[in-house]
């Protein structure tokens, strides 16, 4: 049968919020393992969205595990978590963080997509 896939696909990309827009932004991702001092990062993103990104890690973080995420362009802090780890053969990760809530103006986008903007009445 022929026609649109149904809205269940599998396909993580058709069930995003809002559209990713490919940038680097140099970021610092700060972890807590355990009772340790918490750990930092200096690096960057691959992609991002109103409601998170895609970032290169080195640590290793997991699923669920909750990050701060600095912008060095706006010294802004956001806490987020972890959705998915990919694994990489270079020597960072591909880590997928989620904000609890949209938060487009984290990444001080100067032209950001519309669906970015938040519905008004």
């Amino acid at each position: 049968m022929s026609g649109s896939p149904p809205n269940d696909s599998a396909n993580p990309a058709e069930k995003r919020r809002t559209q990713r827009v490919i940038l680097q932004i140099p970021i610092q991702v700060r972890a807590q393992f355990g009772n340790d001092a918490p750990i930092t990062e200096d690096t960057k993103t691959m992609v991002v969205n109103a409601d998170g990104g895609l970032i290169a890690l080195a640590m290793k973080v997991r699923p669920a595990q909750k990050l701060m995420v600095r912008n060095w362009a706006t010294t802004m802090e956001q806490e987020c978590r972890v959705v998915h780890v990919r694994d990489s053969q270079t020597a960072k990760h591909e880590v997928a963080i989620a904000f609890p809530y949209p938060m487009p103006q984290f990444w001080n986008l100067a032209f950001p997509p519309p669906d970015w903007k938040p519905f008004t009445k």
